[in-house]
């Protein structure tokens, strides 16, 4: 681990990113996007428009380097406004929302393992712009946790450095990165955090998503065929399994936070729909859709419900800015829990908004015109991405028992 860090790779787009000096200037700068990103959201969803130009614009505005701490430079926002920042661009564009939720993910987990030669250097690279993306599960493997690609010692080299052979799914954000992270084990099995240059040599990052939902993210396929990493891009995490921190409940609240966008997103065109272009039921007797008594009871309980979304999706936020610095299980399962609890609703209210917006608007919203199911689409794929089943199971046991839940990534 102490092998000299490389200088930053470089690509033509890569320009010195703003310096986002508070957190109050961190939101006002996330709703400034949001707007611009909203504008063309639909019609980048209908036909598969990759958001390069948008991604850029994102991470220039500073906002990607807003969670790395003080003291190396950036502001440690607290996840509070981390939460706000994604639900808010989730909101305009889930999947430009979904891109940087591994950014954040590796900043966190470069704050609990690296050394601090390799914190000084990868939070500069955030700080510059840089992008983190990653490379998702094992292809083939049994499940998320079974990671087969290997980081093995370069023994010819001499020099701590290894090579990496591999092939993983689900990679959001690995076609926008400057670096690309991934999982892996060594020669012994020892669990390690790798981090790739996006132009290593054997490093294919391969647009095959083709799901229907969250369309533009690019989580595809990123293919490892021995590449070379230097020691220095590599952190050893298997200590970082065995003690209490808040790596799983971090990245389940950034997943509640896109879901709850998703969720306003469906609420405000529902509410612009039935108020501009729906027309009353014949039997209502009503001039306006939007007196229609059954919509507005309909509309009064999204509207509730999307509050208690918010307010659930805060308070989670605020038990993880409450963690000590070193905090134990008990603190870190009651962090997980109240993630979890955000996580129900979260789901629950994005798929059932974007439902509803057929129901309450009518058939004329059906029209592919108005690309209204992407609401639906980006939830129900998003959603998927841990079964809320799991996530009442935890909070249950917990309650009952005094269980803690799962201690990794999806819990």
């Amino acid at each position: 681990m102490s092998a000299h860090l490389p200088h930053a790779p470089r690509r033509p787009s890569l320009r010195p990113a703003q310096h986002i000096a508070s957190e109050q200037q961190a939101i006002k700068v996330a709703r400034e996007l949001a707007r611009e990103f909203a504008a063309g959201a639909a019609e980048r969803d209908r036909q598969r428009v990759l958001p390069f130009a948008e991604i850029e614009r994102f991470s220039q505005s500073g906002l990607w380097a807003i969670s790395v701490p003080r003291e190396h430079g950036g502001i440690g926002a607290s996840w509070v406004t981390v939460a706000e920042v994604f639900r808010i661009i989730s909101a305009a564009d889930p999947s430009i929302g979904q891109i940087p939720q591994n950014h954040f993910g590796n900043l966190n987990v470069i704050a609990h393992a690296a050394s601090e030669e390799q914190k000084r250097f990868f939070f500069g690279e955030a700080l510059d712009g840089a992008r983190f993306g990653n490379a998702g599960p094992e292809r083939n493997g049994k499940n998320v946790l079974d990671v087969r690609t290997r980081a093995s010692l370069d023994v010819a080299a001499g020099d701590g450095s290894y090579r990496l052979n591999g092939t993983r799914f689900y990679s959001t954000g690995a076609l926008y990165a400057h670096w690309i992270p991934s999982r892996a084990v060594d020669d012994e099995g020892v669990p390690l955090f790798v981090y790739n240059r996006h132009d290593a040599e054997g490093l294919r990052v391969i647009d095959d998503w083709s799901s229907f939902g969250q369309r533009t993210t690019a989580s595809g396929t990123v293919v490892f065929d021995n590449v070379p990493v230097p020691a220095a891009q590599v952190l050893v995490v298997k200590d970082l399994f065995q003690r209490p921190n808040n790596i799983g409940p971090v990245s389940q609240l950034i997943q509640a936070a896109i879901d709850v966008g998703i969720a306003e997103a469906a609420v405000r065109d529902t509410i612009a729909f039935v108020t501009t272009r729906s027309r009353p039921y014949i039997d209502s007797g009503l001039e306006r859709a939007a007196d229609d008594p059954y919509i507005l009871r309909d509309i009064g309980h999204l509207t509730v419900r999307l509050h208690a979304a918010e307010a659930l999706l805060e308070r989670a936020a605020q038990v993880l800015d409450a963690l000590p610095a070193q905090p134990d299980f008990a603190q870190m399962a009651q962090a997980s829990v109240a993630v979890a609890e955000a996580k129900v609703l979260s789901t629950e209210l994005s798929l059932l908004a974007s439902e509803k917006l057929f129901e309450l608007s009518g058939s004329a919203a059906t029209l592919a015109a108005h690309n209204l199911d992407r609401h639906w689409r980006n939830a129900r794929v998003h959603t998927l991405h841990d079964p809320v089943r799991w996530k009442y199971y935890a909070v249950g046991n917990h309650a009952l028992n005094g269980t803690p839940p799962p201690r990794h990534s999806w819990s």
